[in-house]
């Protein structure tokens, strides 16, 4: 299972062992990293829901003293243009998360908008197969649920490739495991994954 992979200086929290290190997120990963190397002292993290980015978000706000502001993109825009300014003025690390980038996210105060497009954007990509691979495991085990390795390589190829369908399959599995009270097999992989409609395999 792989994980983030920060600085040795920095000691692992709880938080970290829940966060999958993958393509899909290994630019944002490093830019985070890399902080002293920012041309301004903000960032904007954007990516899919449920994609891990509000506890990347976290995991940097504990290791940098910075400051986070979640859903950005809905908060109010007046409180963001200051936001940034003291980011600059303190010169402590403002992370902005949001659903999508400007234009998608439509900005109407013109000062925060030059400040947005001079703030460099990274974004998490939906999951390849090895990380979808590496949170089904993960997160069966936090559930408790024990699933073999041929239960996720049945699952992989068969799911749609995207943060949501990770968990519709997980829940999916853990309810029909306890229906059924069974262990996790591919037949059973299978029926659930067929009543929650998130395949049909038939």
């Amino acid at each position: 299972m792989s994980q983030i992979a920060l600085p040795l200086a920095w000691p692992a929290a709880e938080d970290e062992r829940d966060f999958c290190r993958g393509e899909a997120n290994h630019q944002a990963v490093r830019h985070l990293e890399h902080r002293a190397l920012w041309p301004v002292m903000a960032t904007l993290l954007t990516g899919p829901r449920k994609s891990g980015r509000s506890l990347l978000g976290r995991i940097f706000v504990a290791h940098a003293d910075a400051t986070m502001i979640d859903d950005a993109d809905r908060r109010p825009e007046e409180d963001l243009f200051h936001a940034w300014n003291r980011a600059q003025a303190e010169r402590r690390p403002l992370l902005l998360i949001a659903d999508a980038p400007p234009p998608m996210w439509q900005i109407a105060l013109p000062d925060l908008r030059s400040r947005i497009a001079a703030t460099p954007h990274i974004a998490i990509a939906e999951p390849d197969d090895a990380l979808a691979a590496a949170l089904l495991e993960r997160l069966l085990g936090q559930r408790g649920l024990a699933a073999g390795p041929d239960v996720i390589a049945y699952l992989v190829p068969r799911i749609e490739r995207s943060y949501v369908a990770i968990l519709r399959t997980i829940d999916a599995l853990d309810q029909l495991s306890l229906a059924k009270r069974s262990r996790i097999t591919v037949p059973l992989a299978r029926e659930a994954l067929a009543a929650a409609g998130v395949i049909d395999d038939s």
